[in-house]
């Protein structure tokens, strides 16, 4: 029987409502499936920095190289400086693991769900590949003179022919195998960034070994409105790490909101680390209240990720079941009891027992 080893960082705010959710589901997929987790805690967030002053040790990033994945609840806490935790933990794992992919599917599974006119679940099924650890995020710049007249930000865009050739190459051979659709889209805005042109003669040169693979091009204020009017023309995105974070947000907009949003921050072959992508919204803390479906997904997501196909399907179907039967009737926080929907995942998995 396969043993999974398994971090788990809920985090702060509702993180640790919808982790135990999340890992409530992971358990019954565990016994429907045949496969063991061996699951080891983390206290790391703003809770623990409070008590203790650690961010993230090294020790800690040690640690996780040893797991197989990491589940991720969320970060952050309006009594610590914005920001800091989330850099030390997030940042910390995406840049200490390389992660340098990630991976946001932007799925639709009933139209109840979609604020757009007319669409459907068969016109918005894509992904998002996002380049995870160069350009804006990189911490390359810094403030000088702060909180003076003269005070200058500067904040500096880095793109390493390695990093991207190599998120770009992910993204080919994930259209090559995603759908008989077999098409890649490449969204930056190197007309008026010139630096990405190295997006866009690196997507041309590595396209050359794809040419099964339609390619498309498209400038990031242009997607935005297309992501909106037609998402149905999209399968496969590859995009810069700052595009890509705002450009998978409005993804999630379109699919229903961050109540259903997961993502994969992974480096194949190596520990991947796997999130919700809402925030830790301390107002609904501790109340049972907050949508458990996101971390569910990206549940789903760490299964397929460390080989349980069928169990990582399995639990996709749940999600899909649940929305469009009617049971879920909103994603938004306060509708369904956190531990409900949870609780409604699992018997959804045991009915494939």
């Amino acid at each position: 029987m396969a043993e999974h080893k398994i971090g788990v960082i809920a985090g702060d705010g509702i993180g640790t409502e919808v982790v135990r959710e999340g890992l409530k589901v992971l358990v019954a997929a565990s016994e429907v499936y045949g496969f063991r987790t061996k699951l080891t805690h983390y206290p790391y967030g703003a809770e623990h920095f409070l008590k203790t002053g650690e961010e993230f040790p090294d020790s800690a990033l040690s640690e996780m190289k040893q797991q197989d994945a990491v589940l991720l609840g969320a970060i952050g806490d309006p009594r610590v400086e914005v920001g800091r935790i989330e850099r030390a933990v997030i940042m910390g794992l995406r840049f200490g693991l390389d992660l340098f992919v990630n991976l946001r599917p932007i799925k639709l599974y009933d139209a109840r769900f979609c604020p757009l006119k007319e669409k459907t679940p068969e016109d918005i099924d894509f992904v998002v590949v996002r380049e995870n650890t160069e350009d804006a995020y990189a911490g390359v710049g810094g403030i000088l003179k702060k909180s003076t007249p003269d005070e200058v930000a500067v904040g500096e865009m880095i793109y390493t022919r390695r990093g991207v050739e190599r998120v770009i190459r992910y993204a080919y051979e994930l259209a090559r195998k995603r759908n008989d659709q077999k098409k890649l889209t490449l969204v930056d805005k190197a007309n008026a960034i010139r630096a990405q042109d190295i997006w866009t003669r690196v997507f041309a040169e590595v396209g050359k070994e794809y040419p099964e693979i339609k390619q498309d091009h498209g400038y990031v204020d242009a997607t935005c409105m297309w992501f909106v009017t037609k998402p149905e023309s999209y399968d496969t995105v590859v995009t810069t790490n700052l595009f890509g974070d705002i450009i998978t947000d409005l993804g999630a907009a379109i699919t229903g909101g961050m109540g259903i949003a997961a993502s994969g921050n992974i480096h194949p072959g190596r520990v991947s680390m796997f999130e919700p992508i809402h925030g830790s919204a301390p107002k609904y803390a501790g109340k049972n209240v907050a949508n458990p479906l996101a971390t569910i997904a990206a549940v789903a997501m760490m299964l397929d990720y460390v080989g349980e196909t069928k169990a990582s399907k399995a639990v996709e179907s749940a999600i899909k079941t649940l929305l469009t039967s009617g049971r879920v009737k909103s994603l938004s926080a306060g509708v369904h009891k956190t531990t409900e929907i949870g609780d409604w995942a699992v018997e959804e998995l045991q009915k494939a027992k």
